[in-house]
């Protein structure tokens, strides 16, 4: 499912137009990525929830020269699958 078919079957499903549900969609996606740079944590009960997660820096090597480069640490964003959806997924 893509962006755009998430919005058609929100106007659909709901009967409002298609301005108004990626309105809904885009403030609810903009929403959750300004809370992930705060370092918040999103729960969505029965879903799943998002975290950031940090990496540390480390020393790696380029596959195609061998040469040593240094990996800066990173935040990386992580989901966890909800219980509810884990167990509708295994029926």
């Amino acid at each position: 499912m893509t962006k755009a078919d998430l919005i058609d079957m929100i106007a659909e499903k709901k009967g409002i137009t298609r301005v108004k549900a990626e309105t809904v969609v885009n403030t609810i996606f903009d929403t959750m990525v300004e809370a992930l740079l705060r370092d918040d944590r999103i729960e969505i009960r029965g879903f799943g929830s998002f975290t950031n997660k940090a990496y540390d820096s480390y020393q790696g090597r380029n596959p195609r020269t061998g040469e040593v480069i240094d990996v800066p640490e990173k935040k990386l964003p992580f989901f966890k699958v909800g219980k509810e959806l884990k167990d509708d997924l295994n029926k």
